[in-house]
This record gives structure tokens, C-alpha cells and sequence, in this order.
């Protein structure tokens, strides 16, 4: 796990000094992604830098440092992340006659480079990455991104620079670039509350899509020129999605569970391969108790588990995660997260998200990740069992729902719909206090009601903002990526057709973003089993049934999970990694919300529009707006949070 940065100068910089010394400012400005050592690499014949941060976890020796050169020398890379069967692909490779210098998967992949060429490595490597990897022969650079974009990457333009880095703070860092705020990405931000790749939140800059190569021939390149419409794809899940629905598993359920333990395993112990100590996140839900289990199961001593508990009972896990642990035998770290932790922790916010970022669970991710720093410098998560096994609501409630309601015509489900949202969330909780998040749930269900068609249902489901609002001045109303997603693989059953999207947008864009800057904050990597691009694989060769029976979600996962912990330990709603935002926002953190979004504030800043998100604001906190809730707001306030810190 790293950081990377670096620059092409196509004016032909030939000042290597002054370059060098923008290279090292890059790498400082990502230093907490890589604490152990650092180093830049100039090409004596061409204006690049390549910069690089390390966190040293396989190979902690110099041997594994980067900047690092193939076998050949006509590659160099600069590359964060993990490939997990390097040690597969090693032994190949010196079957082929290869000698190895380091322990490092750096070195292998490299040396795969050489010997396969950079389309057949790409296909064999599995892991989690995002890399820089210059052709010295052919002067070109070839941004890569993993398949699932576990790991972040930035491209573009900063002047007459082809500028890139794992964030974006290692981009002001370059003397050129000059931050220009993209308010059509930015109404995209507020209406999901996250930024949708290959989009940046500023122009022209992107983000290099999952599964994607970019590859720019220096020479001759078009600067200013749109990067994103120039990435190519090297693995497609719709191509997986209908490869498994063409070649389904045809074994019994007790052969399925087996194989499906047996790949779950196999990912498990790749991603316990290293150097340094690790642990893993434990909340007490299905995924990251499995993937507990299964670790405890591989290791010699009691895994170091970690979990946040919360005051609320409707929030609060760690009991649960108590439990699971002394069962499991982990040896287990908890902390109780308070609104004065979470109001510590805002301030911060902005520069660990450096990109407008509104998912709320940032704050217990952090925290959590702060906790495991302690001990250990890898943690497993439970992160992808979701999207692959059908664990979300609209995997498992809406589509049955959905089927009840949908035959109704549009416009009286519409009128339906706005009915049920007139009354806030906070008067549905009231209605039902014992029932945890009862009015996001009533909210929820509106919004089903009220939708034209599946595609729009699921649209709508992720919105925290509707797009008829307008919040930012002067944006197009262009569609979002989520908008594109209609074109679903035939045949799939509304399900499976949301997990497809889930797997697209949703969780690269918000889940990844979280863990990875929330981890990486505190220079801690997290791994996740759960989502190899194998067994993501084999789970579209899957009856819907192994996965979803009645309202029941990750079938399959809970019937492996039994084999390592009693059922009446787990099986309970799920509540995700949520926090009581609403209850903060109207208490401990009302100030703070109220200086933010003061309406003259705002008009001065003449982005969003000052009057509708400041009544939002006062109708939420009186309890009177129509459907207020505390989602939206939050991806105001992270905003104007983000923007006080990066755009004065």
C-alpha cells in the first residue's frame, strides 16, 4: 500500500532541479499514505517524474522500494497497492528462468511486464491497484486502475503538465495546476453524495475508471485533451455477468457452498500474506464475522479484531461484535463512538477526503482504522459481500415491493409517494421510537412508490438530493453515471439488475473512496476477501436462490458462517455501519451546521442555492420540511466544508 505522484512536462521542462523539487512536494503531500520511505525517479532523456510514497507490507527491505526498474530496464513503475498471487505468478517466471532480487510483488509484476507484455500480465494479476508505469522505449506512460477500484487514481492536466496521483491534494502540490471547480460533477456530488468516475470535482482532471488503461504517447499527445474518453477496458464485469449466466453452476447447494468456502478461503489467505501485523474489522454483521472466522481459522493466534459501538441502540453493533469475538476466540479492541468523537473528527474531514465526500460512515471508518493503527498495519474488512450476494435492501425488499405497487398507474403512485414523504423522517421515528431508522425506511419505500420504472427506482434510491432541486447554480443537468447504467445485461431479474449497478458505481465510487481514505489517513491498508474478482465471478454462475430465498439476503454467506458461529449470534437485522446523524445534526453539531449553511454565507458564495438548502436546513431542524433529512444536509455540509478548505 502507497502513494504515487508524478508529471509529464510537455513544454519540455529542462530544468531538473526545479522538477525534482515539484516531484518531492507531491509525495509530501501524500506522506501519510506511505510512512516508511520515499523517493522520486527522473528520466535522464524525457521531462517525467515519477514520485512514490511507501508503506512497506511484503518485503520490508530496500529491495522492495520503488521507484523500481523491470528486469530489462525499459520499465519503470510506481504502483499502490497489493497483487495477492504474486507469489503463483513468481514461481512461473522462474520456471521461465527468471532470478528474483526481492520478496516483492513490485519486482514480479514488473518482471511480468517483461515477459508477458502488459495486456497478458493484466489478465493474470489479482489484486488491489492503481499504477504509473512508464515505457522508456517507446515514450509512453500507461495509467492502470484494478478491476473493482480498490485503489484511487487521478489524471490530468495542469497546464502544459500531464499531472497524476492517488489523491488530489498531491495535485495542488504542482506549481502549474490551478484548481477550477466542475459545478456539473458538484451537482452530481450533492444529489448522490459522492463524485461518480471518471468524473473529478475539477475540470480537467478525471478519475481513471475500474478495470481501465490509459495510455498516453507523450510525444504526441493532445494536451487539454479529455483523458477519460481515451481509457480502455482490460476486464468487463458485464461480460463476467453474462459469461456466468451462460455456463450456470449446475452442482446441489452442498457442492456450491464448498466451492464457494473453498474460493472464499483461498482469498482470505492471499490477502494474510505479509510481512507486517494484521487484523481485521469486526461489526458483528455476516461479511465481516465471516471473514473473521476464516482468518482465525488460518492463523496461529488470536486474530486482533476491532470494532466502533455506538451509544444508540439502533447503531450500535458492538455487543454483537463482543459476542462473535469471544466465540471466534479474536483477541478484540472496541470503542464507543460519541458525538464529541464524531465532532472531533469533521475538522479533518476535508483534507482526508479531499474530494467532496458525504458518506457519514467516514467517521466510525476512521475511527475504527485509527484504533487498528495501534496494533497492526493490514486489516481485512468485510467490504463487497453485498454487492455479490445480494445483502442491501433493494437487493431483497423492493423488488417484492416493488411487484405489489409497480402495476399502479405512474402519476397516482407518484401522488402516493409525495404524500408519504410530507412528513419528515424525525415524525416517523416518532411514530415508531423502539423501531431503529423507521423513517428512512418509510422514506425509502415512498420513493419506490413514486418512481416511473426500475431504472428510475434505482436512481431515485440512491439519491440524497433530488435532481429537480436545482442546489448548484449554473450546473447542467447532465445524467450521472448512475443514469448510464441502464443498459442492463439480458435477462437479469430486478435484483440482480441492482446489484450489477451496485458493483459499477456504488461501491468504487462511495464504499472504496471510505475505506480508502478513512485506512489510509492513519496508514493502515485494508484488504477484502470478499471482493476478488474470482469469486465475484463465480457468484454470477449462481442460482438467485443461493443468494436471495424470500427476504432473506447472502444466503450462501450465512450458511458458511454457520459452520464457524452459532446462528443466534448473527442472525439479526441488518444495520450497516451507519451513524445516529440525524440526532448529532439537531444536537452537538447544530452550531456547526448553522454557521455553514447560513443563508447570507451561502449567497456570497453564489455555488449552491443559498435559499433552498438554508430552509432545508431550518425545516430540518424545526421538524416541519417536507422530506429534509439528515443524508442531504450532510452532503451540504461536507461541501461547504471541503470547499473552505480547498477553493479560498
Amino acid at each position: 500500500m502507497c502513494g504515487i505522484a508524478g508529471f509529464y512536462n510537455a513544454g519540455g521542462q529542462k530544468d531538473k532541479q526545479a522538477m525534482a523539487a515539484t516531484g518531492l512536494a507531491m509525495h509530501r503531500a501524500i506522506a501519510h499514505r506511505g510512512p516508511d520511505s520515499a523517493d522520486i525517479w527522473q528520466d535522464p532523456d524525457a521531462p517525467l517524474v515519477l514520485a512514490h510514497r511507501r508503506l512497506a507490507i511484503v518485503d520490508l527491505s530496500p529491495d522492495g522500494a520503488q521507484p523500481m526498474a523491470s528486469p530489462s530496464g525499459r520499465y519503470m513503475v510506481v504502483y499502490n497497492g497489493e497483487i495477492y498471487n504474486y507469489r503463483e505468478l513468481q514461481k512461473e517466471l522462474v520456471e521461465a528462468g527468471h532470478v528474483f532480487k526481492s520478496r516483492s510483488d513490485t519486482e514480479v509484476f514488473l518482471a511480468g511486464v517483461d515477459y508477458w507484455g502488459i495486456a497478458r500480465t493484466l489478465q493474470k494479476i489479482n489484486g488491489m491497484f492503481a499504477i504509473a508505469l512508464w515505457d522508456r522505449a517507446q515514450k509512453q506512460i500507461h495509467f492502470i486502475r484494478d478491476r473493482f477500484g480498490k485503489k484511487p487514481l487521478y489524471v490530468g492536466w495542469a497546464g502544459k503538465n500531464l499531472v497524476f496521483a492517488s489523491e488530489l491534494k498531491a495535485l495542488h502540490a504542482h506549481p502549474d495546476f490551478t484548481p477550477v471547480l466542475n459545478r456539473d460533477v458538484l451537482a452530481q456530488f450533492m444529489r448522490f453524495g459522492y463524485v461518480c468516475a471518471p468524473n473529478a470535482i475539477f475540470k480537467n482532471i478525471w478519475q481513471m475508471l475500474p478495470a481501465t488503461i490509459l495510455s498516453i504517447d507523450c510525444a504526441s499527445m493532445d494536451v487539454g485533451a479529455d483523458l477519460s474518453l481515451h481509457m480502455d477496458s482490460y476486464w468487463s464485469l458485464r461480460h463476467a455477468v453474462e459469461e456466468g449466466r451462460a455456463h450456470p453452476h449446475g452442482g446441489s447447494e452442498q457442492e456450491i457452498i464448498s466451492e464457494f468456502e473453498e474460493k472464499l478461503a483461498l482469498a482470505t489467505r492471499q490477502r494474510m500474506d505479509c510481512d507486517v501485523p494484521f487484523g481485521s474489522f469486526l461489526s458483528g454483521g455476516i461479511d465481516s464475522s465471516l471473514v473473521t472466522a476464516m482468518m482465525q481459522k488460518f492463523s496461529a493466534r488470536p486474530v486482533q479484531t476491532y470494532s466502533i459501538g455506538f451509544a444508540e441502540d439502533g447503531y450500535d453493533e458492538s455487543k454483537q461484535a463482543a459476542q462473535i469475538a469471544k466465540h471466534l476466540g479474536t483477541d478484540h479492541h472496541a470503542f464507543m463512538l460519541s458525538a464529541q468523537d464524531a465532532l472531533n473528527v469533521i475538522p479533518s474531514l476535508p483534507d482526508m477526503y479531499d474530494e467532496p465526500f458525504a458518506d457519514s460512515s467516514q467517521i466510525p471508518t476512521h475511527l475504527i482504522s485509527k484504533l487498528a493503527r495501534n496494533h497492526v498495519t493490514v486489516a481485512l474488512t468485510g467490504d463487497g459481500g453485498d454487492e455479490i450476494a445480494g445483502g442491501y435492501q433493494r437487493h431483497t425488499h423492493i423488488p417484492p415491493f416493488w411487484n405489489k405497487v409497480g402495476w399502479i398507474p405512474h402519476a397516482v403512485r407518484q401522488r402516493m409517494g409525495h404524500l408519504m414523504m410530507r412528513i419528515p423522517q424525525s415524525g416517523y421515528d416518532a411514530l415508531r421510537p423502539s423501531y431503529p431508522q423507521f423513517g428512512r425506511r418509510v422514506h425509502r419505500m415512498a420513493t419506490v412508490v413514486a418512481s416511473r420504472t426500475q431504472h428510475h427506482l434505482y436512481t431515485n434510491l440512491m439519491e440524497v438530493w433530488p435532481r429537480k432541486d436545482k442546489v448548484v447554480l449554473g450546473a447542467q443537468d447532465a445524467p450521472s453515471a448512475l443514469e448510464t447504467l441502464s443498459n442492463w445485461p439480458a435477462g437479469l431479474s430486478m435484483a440482480q439488475r441492482m446489484m450489477f449497478s451496485d458493483l459499477l458505481s456504488y461501491r468504487p465510487d462511495d464504499l472504496m473512496v471510505k475505506t480508502d481514505r478513512a485506512s489510509m489517513a492513519v496508514s493502515l491498508e485494508a484488504r477484502a476477501p470478499l471482493m476478488d474478482y474470482e469469486l465475484c465471478e463465480y457468484s454470477w454462475r449462481l442460482p438467485m436462490d443461493m443468494k436471495i430465498r424470500g427476504l432473506e439476503g447472502k444466503w450462501i454467506l450465512r450458511r458458511i458462517l454457520e459452520k464457524y458461529v452459532p446462528r443466534p449470534l448473527t442472525d439479526r437485522p441488518k444495520s450497516g455501519f451507519g451513524v445516529p446523524l440525524q440526532n448529532w445534526l439537531k444536537g452537538p453539531l447544530k452550531s456547526w451546521g448553522d454557521d455553514l449553511l447560513n443563508e447570507d454565507r451561502l449567497k456570497a458564495q453564489n455555488i449552491l442555492n443559498a435559499p433552498l438548502v438554508a430552509q432545508r436546513w431550518r425545516g430540518f431542524q424545526s421538524g416541519r420540511a417536507g422530506h429534509a433529512n439528515a443524508s442531504d444536509l450532510w452532503s451540504a455540509l461536507m461541501y461547504q466544508s471541503w470547499h473552505d478548505r480547498w477553493m479560498k
